[in-house]
């Protein structure tokens, strides 16, 4: 068998209310310390803030930071951490043919300017020709008024040289599972041998809060573990971004890079979400999963939201291993739950450790320390599933 083609992990780049970098993610998640959470900053609305970050030491440059919305700051920056700790930062011979995928929203809206056309609009004597000439005027020029999904690729290009291809996916959760399975597939056919690949979510914004609240799908309550037999229903967003240096088996060796992790498998599957299709689909793809590998534990981005989550427990309780659920410790971050679990299994089977269970949590069993493989687990809010399979070099 030919292995020159595996897909390692070189680098992990880590920026969530846990703290930065590997190290204090890898700290944060063993010592079972309860996770950080916001409920105060919008009372009623439960969210993981970012935790203590100085931009200046992965974007020098202060116009390149102020250019940029938080989204495109902490995934800007996270990148970079990916970069050096994978040691191809300012490596231009290798950054000119690295590879770039990122699972990225629509980007962050001026909701000063939001409230202030909504103001003036219910006032106007003509408000369909005063919206046209604000649209032409004073906004954006996008599409849907918000900064494009792709500007963060742009960003990560031009603050650390990363100017290989590039592709961005939209499709929150599912956009995060498509940009791993499609870096693995890139690199197992031999289409590429170095990529970075992830995503960066911002959850401190009063727009997005009211989206998920007039969609029932925000947590409104103190913390409580996703799968806490009493929780309420509903998912508690994060503030966070994760990026991973993806690379063949060949190519590290022959730069002498370290390997933390290797990604075996992937696959993505989009449900019909009527009664029983996300048990059905999560089921099928952990079933499979367990087919290619002898896992020791399921690393899962349930969201909370209902009955979705019911069903993907239902599905998790027959694969019958340890769990841990992603979203209970950092919050739902969409576009990079996928990468988030990805980076969260690979440290895990690195170090030989899971993470440590919450407490009075059924699904989360104690586990076994030596874990050499793990299954990471998605499904969407709204749409999407998928799998991944991690496993120790």
């Amino acid at each position: 068998m030919d292995t020159s083609r595996e897909t390692w992990i070189t680098g992990i780049g880590l920026l969530s209310s846990l703290g930065e970098g590997s190290g204090a993610h890898l700290a944060r998640l063993n010592s079972g310390d309860v996770p950080v959470t916001d409920f105060k900053t919008y009372p009623g609305f439960l969210f993981h803030p970012l935790g203590p970050v100085d931009f200046d030491k992965q974007i020098p440059k202060k116009g390149d930071q102020r250019q940029m919305e938080l989204w495109q700051r902490i995934g800007t920056y996270t990148a970079g951490l990916a970069l050096t700790h994978a040691g191809v930062a300012g490596n231009q011979e290798l950054l000119k043919r690295m590879d770039m995928i990122v699972a990225a929203a629509g980007g962050e809206r001026d909701v000063n300017v939001d409230a202030s056309v909504a103001d003036e609009l219910r006032q106007a004597n003509n408000p369909e020709v005063r919206l046209n000439e604000r649209l032409q005027n004073e906004l954006r020029p996008t599409l849907f008024l918000a900064q494009l999904s792709n500007l963060l690729a742009g960003n990560i290009s031009i603050v650390h040289g990363v100017v290989g291809s590039s592709r961005t996916f939209m499709g929150e959760e599912g956009s995060g599972v498509q940009a791993i399975q499609t870096a693995h597939a890139r690199i197992k056919a031999g289409q590429s041998d170095l990529a970075l690949v992830g995503g960066a979510y911002n959850a401190a914004r009063p727009d997005m809060l009211g989206l998920w609240e007039f969609a029932s799908m925000h947590y409104r309550d103190e913390y409580k573990p996703v799968f806490a037999p009493d929780r309420k229903p509903g998912m508690a967003t994060g503030t966070g971004s994760c990026f991973l240096v993806l690379e063949s088996r060949k190519h590290a060796e022959a730069r002498g890079a370290k390997p933390i992790a290797k990604i075996t498998y992937v696959e993505a599957a989009r449900a019909k979400r009527d009664a029983g299709g996300v048990r059905a689909s999560i089921g099928a793809l952990l079933e499979n999963a367990k087919t290619h590998t002898k896992a020791g534990a399921i690393y899962t981005s349930a969201t909370g939201v209902e009955p979705v989550t019911s069903e993907e427990a239902e599905a998790l309780k027959s694969a019958n291993l340890p769990v841990r659920a992603i979203v209970s410790r950092i919050g739902q971050t969409f576009e990079s739950m996928f990468p988030f679990g990805i980076a969260f299994a690979a440290l895990a089977v690195a170090n030989g450790k899971l993470a440590a269970a919450m407490p009075n949590v059924p699904l989360e069993s104690t586990g076994t320390d030596g874990v050499k493989s793990i299954i990471v687990a998605t499904v969407g809010h709204w749409r999407g599933e998928g799998v991944g399979i991690v496993e120790a070099i």
